[in-house]
Formats: structure tokens, C-alpha cells, sequence
């Protein structure tokens, strides 16, 4: 391709969604962050890291005007690291597929990186509908999360030089990547979590019953790290169910 004709070069802001199988969820999203990107003075491009999909999850990707990257890793860490190492820009925003993000959260993470800091994260609250028990699970567990001041999965920023010098995601961990990421970015520099907050789905709390995610929890803070470093037993990051959206049961993918 001729010089100055590729509609990415120049992209400042890489927005890196992994998706497996969201062809349901990734086209709200992908209007949200069209939204939010207009909204912002920042070149930008949205890279969508198709990630051994089997439904249409790419061509949603391709009509919202994203650049795909075709991966069949089937690990979230990997497929965030490949979608960074494909971008173009020098920070760097992951956003996960089923999560809605707004114009003034985005503006809040370019600010934080125009000032410096080395990463981010944001608030997050969840879509409705939600569980009566999910609720409860979800004020507990945020009375423990806020004061450790890790970025939440869904919505994670940095600049791409910080990331790149601590090696970007750990992909020794199939889940709580994130927790890694925040530590040794806080550790490098300035780290911030903005008061703005960004939408993610409920998904999890209506497909999974209360005992079967406090089952997972309780297995795996007692396992330690090491527990997070075998797929066995990450059925609710890996086990493909999606819900449709026309209400239908979940799918299985």
C-alpha cells in the first residue's frame, strides 16, 4: 500500500478489543467507542483480535470500520498482547467486547495519558439486569477491589512504551491478567483509576449460578497464583456460552 494511503497510520489512540464469538455483544460496543472516539481530538483506530471465532463476530468488526487481527490462541492475555503488537498507536486502550464505554470516560484516559501516567483503569458497573444475589456479590466484592486500586479487565489503559517495557499482559495467567498488568505498571510509574465509569455486561452473574462463581472464587484465591495459571477450571473466562440477542437460552461456542 502506497504511503499515506493506509487509514491507520498516524492513530495516536489503539482501542485492542479481544473477542471470541461476539457477534451479539461487540456491535454496541463497537458504536459506543465510535461515539466516544468522534467526541475526542485524538487520532485514533479500534483493533478487533478475532480470536478463533466461529460466528460473525469478524464481519461485525469489518462493518463498524475496525481493522481485524485473525488469532487462534484461545487465551485472553495472548489475544490482548497480539492486538497491542498489531496497533499503531502509542497509547493504548483494551476494552473487552461486551462493554460500553462513554465519551467522557475516554476523554478521562487521554487526559491521564497526555499527563503521564503510565496506566489506568476506570470504574465499572454492571448492565442490568442483574441478580438480587449478584447485586450483593458485586457490593462486597468492590468493598475489597477499590482500595487495592487494580484496573478492572474490561477497560485497561496505558502508554504503549510502560507496557511494552513490562513485557505487556503475563500470559502465564489465563484470568486476572489484569491484577499483573496494574502492579507492574503501578510499580513503573504513575498509575491512575479515573471516577468515571464504563458499562459491562451482567452475562456472567445470569449464566452462572451464585455457588458455581463463589465455587470459582474461593478455589482460586486459595490456589494462589499458580491456580490462575492452568485452564482447568476457568469455565467462566473459557467455556464459549454466549447469550443471543433475542433472549434465547445461551449458546455454547
Amino acid at each position: 500500500m502506497p504511503p499515506g494511503t493506509d487509514p491507520y497510520d498516524g492513530a495516536v489512540l489503539s482501542v485492542v478489543i479481544p473477542a471470541h464469538n461476539e457477534e451479539h455483544e461487540l456491535p454496541r460496543t463497537l458504536k459506543a467507542l465510535a461515539d466516544a472516539l468522534a467526541a475526542i481530538a485524538v487520532p485514533s483506530e479500534i483493533v478487533v483480535v478475532d480470536d478463533a471465532s466461529s460466528d460473525r463476530t469478524a464481519a461485525c468488526a469489518v462493518a463498524a470500520g475496525a481493522r481485524v487481527v485473525p488469532v487462534a490462541v484461545r487465551q485472553i492475555a495472548a489475544a490482548r498482547n497480539l492486538g497491542a503488537a498489531a496497533a499503531r498507536g502509542e497509547w493504548l486502550l483494551f476494552v473487552d467486547a461486551d462493554t460500553r464505554v462513554s465519551p467522557q470516560v475516554v476523554g478521562d484516559a487521554v487526559e491521564a495519558l497526555r499527563a503521564g501516567v503510565a496506566g489506568g483503569g476506570a470504574q465499572v458497573r454492571f448492565e442490568p439486569p442483574v441478580p438480587f444475589w449478584g447485586r450483593i456479590y458485586l457490593a462486597l466484592f468492590m468493598v475489597v477491589w477499590r482500595p487495592l486500586g487494580h484496573a478492572a479487565g474490561c477497560f485497561l489503559f496505558a502508554r504503549r512504551a510502560d507496557f511494552e517495557a513490562v513485557g505487556g499482559f503475563d500470559e502465564r495467567y489465563y484470568a486476572s491478567e489484569e491484577i499483573w498488568l496494574s502492579k507492574a505498571l503501578r510499580a513503573r510509574g504513575r498509575w491512575t483509576v479515573l471516577r468515571s465509569c464504563v458499562h459491562t455486561s451482567g452475562r456472567k452473574l445470569r449464566m452462572h449460578s451464585a455457588l458455581g462463581i463463589l465455587g470459582t472464587a474461593v478455589r482460586l484465591l486459595w490456589g494462589g497464583p499458580r491456580a490462575w495459571q492452568k485452564r482447568e477450571g476457568m469455565d467462566l473466562w473459557y467455556d464459549g456460552r454466549r447469550e443471543s440477542s433475542s433472549g434465547l437460552p445461551p449458546e455454547q461456542g
